[in-house]
């Protein structure tokens, strides 16, 4: 098997478990022999066994902050997305090939078919994007191409994408004048013209990765011009890159030397040994650059002036995601995705074992939860328990107060509302502790109704980020309660650095959950030497 075909088949084996559950993924692990039924759609791509698993398990559902709507064609498997200028919603259909546009005020879909594209064929098209021009580019990773579709004239175009040996164009974005790419077993990050589309070659740079037979991935622009990006070995280790491309631009244009060493304007940074899937980066307002690792509940936020990163934690999956039903599932992880920013500075990114979408504040450190309603028992230790499962939220965009996301096996589209009111608020007595190895100290946070009727079944959160720190609630409190709109209910936690606690500064996640949304706040946990 091809570098490729390992690397991938590896990775999304393991990104697509629901903790200790191995789910097959077509296309890159061999599917069940099973009897094929031909309906003449796309769900013949899959045996009849498997068709509840990948095309759907139900209708559309909605909350108080969601709203999916499903798409006509069966079984598309759709996965990347984005809004162009005009708010339309756009999204790439994995098991078809096919773009789709969902108008939001008209509520409708428009399927446009491609016609280069092969009977059968599937390919995981992870990035998209629109032009200046209005024109869509997405990426496809089982024919190395990048697409280009014009929508006056719903022309498509097939791009060759450059590579030497194994390629897998993953995400993709505008920057400028630019059309950026991240080569995830070719390693290197790639920049194009799109002006050049209609060439039949056309120029570009790519950025080799500082490290050996390790995979690239996703990539963010800060304000200065600076390309992020992150190199790692599944499972093992990485580095964030900084790569200057002003700075590399402008000593060509000076030398007037076309081929000049990349490295000369790279900066390498070893990453966390807790970070071991940084799949998502993106630049914040406040200048610093945000991770997420597909191998836990944690993400990351770096300082580049002083070169230091910080811990986050979400909340624990709930139950409903991945079930249990068989008992082997001891410590269920969220495995943050993607991760993207508003307008207001938030950032915001899919959790895609725990069936949520995310929004955390870095000014107020606040993180909000939002509960997708669909979720596939096929993907989930469920047994016989009720709305169980997952809709594999694998991308999402960000338009204004609006976050649209694709539900890779329910065949839905979706739409989380943040401008809708929380139910509730936290407030904190105190948002730092500090504690000596081996010491407790309690912390009190307030849960504060914000709704004019009660709220059932409220549930805490308590999480914490390192083996030797420790988060609990009163024993003689419940767990689960109801939450009166006329009566805030004060939280005494304990907060414990065990005897073998690093000196440093940490987080923990205090807050409080209905069946819908999560509302928590980060606590700073400072040991002393």
């Amino acid at each position: 098997m091809k570098k490729k075909g390992i690397i991938v088949a590896a990775f999304f084996g393991f990104i697509l478990l629901t903790s200790t559950v191995m789910i097959s993924l077509p296309g890159l692990m061999t599917p069940i022999d099973t009897e094929t039924t031909i309906t003449g759609t796309p769900a013949d791509n899959f045996p009849d066994a498997q068709r509840a698993q990948f095309c759907g398990s139900g209708d559309a559902k909605s909350t108080s902050y969601v709203r999916e709507f499903t798409i006509p064609t069966v079984c598309t498997n759709p996965l990347a997305i984005v809004t162009d200028f005009e708010g339309n919603v756009w999204f790439a259909q994995t098991n078809t090939g096919n773009l789709a546009k969902f108008d939001p005020l008209t509520e409708t879909f428009t399927e446009y078919e491609n016609p280069t594209w092969p009977p059968n064929g599937r390919s995981m098209m992870w990035g998209i994007d629109a032009a200046p021009d209005g024109s869509i580019w997405y990426t496809d990773e089982t024919f190395d191409s990048i697409w280009k579709f014009t929508p006056h004239n719903e022309k498509y175009q097939r791009l060759t994408y450059p590579s030497q040996g194994d390629a897998l164009p993953q995400k993709l974005k505008f920057e400028g004048s630019q059309v950026i790419v991240n080569d995830f077993t070719g390693n290197k990050i790639t920049f194009l013209d799109p002006t050049q589309a209609e060439q039949k070659d056309f120029n570009y740079l790519s950025i080799p990765s500082p490290v050996d037979d390790s995979v690239t991935g996703d990539f963010a622009m800060d304000a200065e011009n600076n390309l992020w990006y992150t190199n790692w070995l599944f499972q093992q280790s990485g580095v964030l890159v900084k790569f200057d491309q002003d700075g590399y631009r402008e000593t060509v244009v000076d030398t007037g030397e076309e081929l000049l060493p990349l490295f000369d304007h790279i900066e390498v940074l070893a990453l966390p040994e807790t970070m071991q899937t940084p799949n998502g980066v993106v630049a914040g307002e406040d200048g610093k650059i945000w991770l997420v690792d597909t191998s836990s509940s944690y993400f990351f936020s770096f300082d580049p002036d002083d070169e230091t990163f910080t811990q986050y934690v979400t909340s624990d999956p709930p139950l409903s995601s991945y079930g249990n039903s068989s008992g082997i599932i001891k410590t269920p992880i969220s495995r943050p995705y993607w991760v993207e920013t508003n307008d207001m500075g938030q950032i915001i990114f899919n959790e895609q074992t725990a069936n949520r979408m995310a929004v955390m504040d870095p000014k107020s450190e606040t993180l909000v939860e939002y509960f997708i309603p669909s979720m596939n028992p096929n993907w989930g230790d469920c047994g016989d328990m009720q709305n169980c499962g997952l809709a594999q939220v694998f991308d999402f965009t960000v338009d204004g107060d609006k976050i649209w996301f694709t539900e890779w096996v329910e065949n839905n589209i979706g739409v989380v509302d943040t401008s809708v009111g929380l139910p509730l608020d936290i407030e904190l007595d105190s948002n730092i502790v500090t504690l000596q190895a081996g010491e407790s100290k309690e912390s009190v946070f307030v849960v504060t109704p914000q709704t004019s009727r009660d709220l059932s079944d409220v549930s805490l959160i308590l999480s914490d980020t390192h083996d030797f720190l420790n988060v609990d609630s009163d024993p003689s409190a419940p767990s689960n309660f109801q939450l009166d709109f006329d009566a805030p209910r004060p939280i005494t936690a304990t907060i414990s650095a065990s005897e073998d606690a690093l000196p440093g500064t940490y987080k923990v996640l205090l807050g409080a959950q209905t069946d819908e949304v999560s509302v928590s706040k980060f606590v700073t946990v400072v040991i002393e030497s």
